[in-house]
Order: C-alpha cells, then sequence, then structure tokens
C-alpha cells in the first residue's frame, strides 16, 4: 500500500486521515451503542449488547473458594 488513497473527487488522502476517519467512526459507533444501552436501562428492557458478559455467578463462586 502506497499510503495514499484517492477518492471519487480526486482528493487524495494520506493513510493519517485514512486512520483519523476510521477511529471518528468507531467514536461514534460505540457512541451510539452506549447511548442505546443508557435508554434500555432507563426504559426497563434487556441489554442487547454482544460480548462478554460483565460477571457471571460461577466465577464468583470460584474467587469464593479460593
Amino acid at each position: 500500500m502506497s499510503g495514499k488513497d484517492e477518492t471519487k473527487s480526486g482528493k487524495i488522502r494520506t493513510e493519517a486521515e485514512i486512520r483519523a476517519e476510521r477511529l471518528a467512526k468507531t467514536l461514534r459507533d460505540n457512541l451510539q451503542r452506549r447511548k442505546q444501552q443508557a435508554r434500555a436501562r432507563r426504559a426497563g428492557e434487556a441489554d442487547e449488547t454482544t460480548g462478554l458478559p460483565g460477571g457471571t455467578s460461577a466465577a464468583k463462586k470460584d474467587e469464593s473458594d479460593g
């Protein structure tokens, strides 16, 4: 990769600009997801997130056996 990308308008973007745009999009997506989670908590709905659970009772039992 040459580190430059040409858009439809003919403007050449550097790799740093592309990265900054990608990071900005990631931050916007994260903010939207967190806002949706907060609204769901206020409304008393289930949290529809994906990923690792915050903590399970099995994990707490293992720690207390110690």
